[in-house]
């Protein structure tokens, strides 16, 4: 029976990886705007007594009782020395080890509104894919909601830790944080091979197939580690096969985020004349380390997507 509950936390966990990874990219591809711009135009909820009595702005009181919905905001609450004050995580908040000690309290796109009102939140942080009606009803029972959008670039990464930092009055740890994790950056990117282009395909979906644009802090990864995204310029990250094989990228990159990246992997290799295909360059990456931003982990990615592109690379 154990195990079964087991498996199935497993699969479901699989497969709000690949909604998390999926639809953060598609959303800054501007597929789900309509979504975003609910929740980004609808403000404080105004009550027929009127504003919510603990709604404070950045600069009121620190939250004390936090319910993360976000793995980013998780990872970078604990990163920040703080994981005592969550009292709430979504399902997928599982990282580090000591988030999964955290009562549950809903997941990226849903919460148990009754399970969050018990824990007593002074602060619930969410992303753009929770239901704008969550984040309404939340609101109107007085409780601070705060959302956090996927980052487009490693700027909106740092700028989005420094943010949370700032509710949390951790602002001088976090500054140093992205200070040391800019200077680490920096020196990986000295260390890129000159004139050594690469075209990349980076595939976070299957089914549908979906990779990265220029609206993603994927992209960046793939620039400062010397390659070139051939979807940086799509409207949309909803690719096509038939668009990756007329582009003919040096290199398919798998982050397989609740699919299976082999059987992927041998869904290219059926087409050999890919020039991926001849040089037996198609390679699967930690989806944990690449789908799920912070400072840290952001430069842990580039120095990983340097290896990859460079096979002589050399720390």
């Amino acid at each position: 029976m154990n195990l079964g509950k087991q498996a199935q936390g497993a699969r479901f966990r699989a497969q709000g990886k690949i909604l998390f990874c999926a639809l953060s990219f598609v959303l800054c591809a501007g597929l789900l705007s309509p979504i975003f711009a609910m929740e980004k135009g609808s403000g404080t909820i105004s009550l027929k007594g009127g504003q919510a009595p603990f709604l404070k702005d950045e600069n009121g009181a620190r939250p004390q009782r936090i319910v993360s919905l976000s793995t980013v905001v998780t990872e970078e609450i604990f990163l920040l020395g703080e994981g005592k004050r969550l009292v709430g995580r979504s399902h997928f908040c599982v990282r580090p080890a000591e988030a999964q000690k955290i009562p549950e309290a809903g997941n990226i796109v849903d919460i148990n509104l009754e399970k969050v009102v018990s824990l007593a939140p002074d602060l619930v942080t969410v992303t753009p894919m929770l239901d704008p009606r969550a984040v309404a009803k939340m609101r109107a029972l007085g409780l601070r909601v705060e959302t956090f959008a996927p980052a487009k670039n490693f700027k909106g990464v740092n700028e989005s830790f420094l943010r949370l930092a700032r509710m949390l009055g951790k602002e001088a740890e976090a500054a140093r944080i992205v200070e040391e994790q800019e200077r680490a950056m920096e020196l990986l990117r000295r260390k890129v091979p000159p004139s050594s282009e690469l075209s990349v395909f980076l595939e976070i979906g299957a089914e549908p197939l979906v990779t990265v644009t220029k609206d993603s802090f994927l992209n960046d990864l793939i620039e400062f580690a010397g390659g070139k995204n051939i979807a940086k310029g799509a409207e949309r990250a909803l690719y096509s096969r038939e668009k990756v094989l007329s582009q003919d990228p040096d290199m398919i990159i798998i982050s397989s985020m609740g699919f299976d990246g082999e059987k992927e992997k041998q869904m290219w290799r059926k087409y050999p004349e890919l020039k991926a295909v001849l040089g037996n360059r198609i390679v699967i990456v930690n989806s944990d380390l690449f789908c799920s931003p912070t400072p840290v982990t952001f430069t842990r990615a580039l120095e990983s997507m340097i290896h990859i592109l460079h096979a002589n690379y050399v720390t």
